[in-house]
């Protein structure tokens, strides 16, 4: 089962916000349009 793949630049501007941001997972992944569960998978 294959999902969307992200490019890594915008992983790493995602991330971004919420660490430097101060943003919360839930309202980037709901802004983003991406499920919450994306953020903690490896």
């Amino acid at each position: 089962m294959s999902g969307k793949r992200y490019p890594e630049a915008f992983k790493i501007e995602a991330v971004k916000q919420v660490v430097d941001r101060g943003h919360s997972v839930s309202s980037l992944a709901l802004r983003l349009d991406i499920p919450t569960h994306r953020f903690t998978q490896g």
